[in-house]
């Protein structure tokens, strides 16, 4: 229950849900004070072209990749024991395969999960838990992990749903196998929040992240608003909010 209300109020806050909600607001006050109700739609819809701007989306998301990539060589450099690889969401069955299927994001995860595992030889632990009757994110990561890839999956971490879960469940597991110092592979807009969260779960953490958006080249249809930008603006501002929530928590 709480997460479905976490996930919905995520939803309220991010764009375009926001500003649609904001643009309902400004037409209410419209009614009592016209100048002030214009000027808050207008608001509202500035919003939605500001961030709908790929420089803008590019200049939030860049905020969140603080962490380099990494070589495969500083794994054993930082003694690094094992790979943890989260989940970034599990699709429903699709029709085609008759099996549940990994999203882009996590599928592009485990992809460089394997590749660091296959140059390095450390184990590999999947984390990422099941809403809505759906098999375990984790258990379908494993399968495409060894089905595609030909890696190996050592764990499976079924019961989290959300980065803090993940770290927590992740960590009671790892420790019990005497393991302490991880690679964590993520996109990068992610890591920032993922790392803290398994530090604070007592693991040491190299950073693995992937997947970089930010600074993408500058080319002219890429000066003009667009629906993915959007996607991008409102993918960082999330993250952002997770951020915040995660500071608030540690403040406590």
């Amino acid at each position: 229950m709480l997460f479905a209300l976490k996930k919905i109020l995520s939803a309220l806050l991010m764009p375009p849900v926001f500003s649609i909600l904001l643009a309902f607001v400004g037409l209410w006050l419209a009614r009592y004070h016209r100048r002030t109700g214009t000027a808050v739609v207008v608001l509202s819809l500035l919003s939605v072209l500001a961030l709908s701007w790929p420089p803008v989306a590019d200049a939030l998301v860049r905020s969140l990749e603080r962490h380099p990539a990494v070589a495969p060589k500083q794994l054993p450099q930082a003694q690094v024991q094992a790979i943890v690889v989260l989940g970034g969401g599990a699709d429903t069955v699709a029709p085609e395969y008759g099996v549940d299927v990994l999203s882009r994001g996590a599928r592009e995860r485990v992809r460089y999960a394997v590749y660091l595992q296959q140059q390095t030889g450390l184990p590999i632990l999947a984390t990422g838990g099941s809403t809505g009757g759906m098999r375990a994110e984790a258990l379908v990561m494993k399968d495409v992990v060894e089905r595609e890839f030909k890696g190996r999956v050592r764990w499976t971490e079924v019961e989290s749903l959300d980065t803090r879960s993940n770290a927590e469940k992740s960590a009671v597991q790892l420790k019990a196998a005497g393991i302490e110092r991880i690679a964590l592979v993520t996109h990068a807009w992610h890591m920032v929040r993922a790392t803290r969260d398994f530090e604070r779960a007592g693991l040491q953490v190299l950073p693995a992240p992937m997947g970089f958006k930010g600074g993408q080249a500058r080319k002219l249809y890429r000066l003009l608003p667009r629906a993915s930008a959007l996607a991008d603006s409102s993918l960082a501002l999330h993250e952002w909010l997770g951020i915040l929530a995660q500071h608030w928590s540690l403040d406590r």
